[in-house]
Parts: C-alpha cells; sequence; structure tokens
C-alpha cells in the first residue's frame, strides 16, 4: 500500500504508513493521546542498553516489541537514511585498532532484508565485505580508516555516510531530556513535514497544535483535519466537505516524536536558521526506529528532526513556537 493509498483507506488518518510490523502508524498513536510513537512518558537512558544473551558480536539494543529487527550495537555511534525503498542504518563502535561496523537494511516488508551482498568503503578505500548476522543485519571487526566519508553498497547500490571527525563522541542523553522536557512545555506549535515510504511515495504536510488537546494539519493535494478536544473535523480533499465526529479519546499535543532513547551522541555543534544548535543521533527501541535532530543549545527547542524506520522517512522543520494560534470549527462544516 503506498502512503497516498493509506490516506485514502484510512480518511481521516493523520499518519499512515505501508510499513507492515515495524512500521510507525501515527493515526493509531493519536487514538490512543499521543501524535507519534504509540507508548508512555519518554525514557531517555544514558547508558547503553542491556546485552541480550546472544552470541552475536557486539551484542544488540533490546527492541522489544520487534524482537527480530537488525538492531545497533549498544555504545555505537549510529546514522541513518532512506535507501530506495529500504530504511538503511549504519553504527560503528569505535576500538583501538579494530571498530565493529553494523549495517542494518530494513524493508517495507521487513523487519530485515535478508540475503545481499553489504559492503562498506571508507573515504576511497576498497570495499571490505559485511558477514550476515542476522535478518537485515551486516556486520564485521574493520580497520576503519580517517576518513568521514563513508559508503555502503547494498548490491550495486551506494550510500553514504558522513562520520563525525572524532569516533568517541559525547552522551547527549541530557541534551535528549531536555529537548523533550522542551517539547512538553510548549503551549503552540507549528512544524512542517515530508514523510516518504520510497523516492516516488512522498507527501508534505503543514501542522499546527495547541496545547493540550487541539491539532489541525493539511496534507498538500490531499485531506485536512480539525481536532478539538474531544470533536474532529475531517475532509478528504482540499475543496470536500467537514465531516464532524468524537475524537475519543482526546490527543495530547505537543509532544516529541521519540520514546526510548539510546546510543545518543553528540555528532556536532553547528547553526540553524541563526540559532546555536547541538547536532545528535540515537535509536529509538520503542518504536524501532532512528533519529537525528537538531537541538537549540539555549532553549532546548527541536528545531529539526529526521526520523527513519520501514517505510517512514520523516522531516521535520519546527517553529514558529508558541505563537498566538486559535485553532476554531471549519467554516461551513457540520
Amino acid at each position: 500500500m503506498t502512503l497516498r493509498a493509506a490516506y485514502l483507506r484510512l480518511g481521516s488518518a493523520l499518519l499512515a504508513l505501508a510499513a507492515g510490523a515495524a512500521g510507525v502508524i501515527v493515526v493509531i498513536a493519536l487514538l490512543r493521546s499521543e501524535p507519534g510513537p504509540i507508548g508512555s512518558t519518554p525514557t531517555i537512558t544514558g547508558a547503553p542498553a542491556p546485552v541480550p544473551p546472544s552470541s552475536l558480536l557486539g551484542g544488540e539494543i533490546p527492541t522489544p516489541d520487534q524482537p527480530g529487527f537488525p538492531a545497533p550495537p549498544p555504545g555505537a555511534l549510529v546514522l541513518a537514511r532512506e535507501a530506495g525503498p529500504d530504511a538503511l542504518g549504519f553504527a560503528i563502535v569505535p576500538g583501538k585498532r579494530r571498530s565493529l561496523v553494523r549495517v542494518s537494511v530494513v524493508s517495507s516488508a521487513g523487519p530485515g532484508a535478508g540475503g545481499l551482498d553489504v559492503a562498506v568503503s571508507f573515504g576511497r578505500g576498497r570495499a571490505l565485505p559485511l558477514s550476515a548476522c542476522g535478518a537485515g543485519c551486516y556486520q564485521a571487526e574493520l580497520a576503519a580508516g580517517a576518513s568521514p566519508r563513508v559508503s555502503v553498497k547494498l548490491g550495486k547500490r551506494s550510500y553514504g555516510f558522513s562520520l563525525p571527525a572524532r569516533r568517541s563522541l559525547p552522551v547527549a542523553a541530557g541534551i535528549v531530556t531536555r529537548a523533550t522536557k522542551a517539547w512538553r512545555a510548549l503551549k503552540t506549535l507549528v512544524w512542517h513535514e515530508r514523510l516518504a515510504a520510497s523516492p516516488t511515495d512522498v507527501i508534505h504536510t503543514v501542522y499546527k497544535a495547541v496545547a493540550p488537546d487541539e491539532l489541525s494539519y493539511t496534507i498538500a493535494g490531499l485531506s485536512s483535519a480539525v481536532i478539538i478536544g474531544g470533536t474532529r473535523w475531517d475532509r478528504s480533499t482540499p475543496t470536500g466537505p467537514w465531516l464532524r465526529s468524537v475524537q475519543d479519546p482526546p490527543i495530547t499535543v505537543p509532544v516529541p516524536f521519540w520514546y526510548g532513547v539510546t546510543d545518543a551522541r553528540v555528532l556536532g555543534s553547528t547553526r540553524f536558521e541563526g540559532r546555536s544548535v547541538w547536532t545528535v543521533s540515537f535509536f529509538d527501541p520503542t518504536t524501532a526506529a532512528w533519529f537525528e535532530a537538531e537541538i537549540d543549545k539555549q532553549s532546548s527547542r527541536t528545531l529539526e528532526l529526521w526520523m527513519t524506520a520501514a517505510s517512514h522517512f520523516m522531516h521535520h522543520i519546527y517553529g514558529p513556537f508558541n505563537a498566538p494560534i486559535e485553532l476554531n470549527a471549519p467554516a461551513g462544516s457540520r
């Protein structure tokens, strides 16, 4: 099912993904009072997750709802990106002489894509093959080069990653904890989203949230909705009639899009729209997804966010924050 087909099928869905068991369907989360990954209060962990009993070199971060998911190893630097229709995760645990490198490949049929020829090269070095370590899991201990450029080959396809100059990076758990608190302290928030399930299956949405339980969204060329407390109005096309229904239970907004946080690292410091920000990356075992975020050093607000999961390639730009927004029932609604 494509993203557009999913929207048509679910009608008033906030987000719907062709994702299978490994996906994130945010409309279900909305019905459970959270417009993000399903769960309770986010759990931020500074120390690596305990390694489950396993013969897998380096262990792996447990994903309670998806035990077969090709999760990264504890203590790794984690990155991820969209790779055609697949989610591609890259993890490296630096060592003095050799580093553990793990590549995770998650397809829409997932959770893991097996039987692939996977190799990694650093800079202009030769491609070094990785061995299968489970469904969608490929790894090896490699003499990692000093180049920040990494290329991951999946068969004949090649995908690039940029590593920080330092491989041993500061833990970012405290930064993400403060960012979580900043999310929940907001009164209003606007954000723009690009959401894809494949290179050709992309939608763009604008959201407006008013704490504690009001939200509107407009999907370009598709549906719109307004949710105010226990009531919602939806229309399936840009010019269609607004239909009223019950929102039960009410939603809770704004809240972050992550829950559990492991392998959180500070990738660096930069500027985003004139603000000094931390660039951080982490893996969320509850959602089974990779995140990268630009977090304002002064306010701890998340200014930009990437989420990579099965059939879920999400990019957000946030702001304005705490603007005077008032949501009302659509004119002419019934």
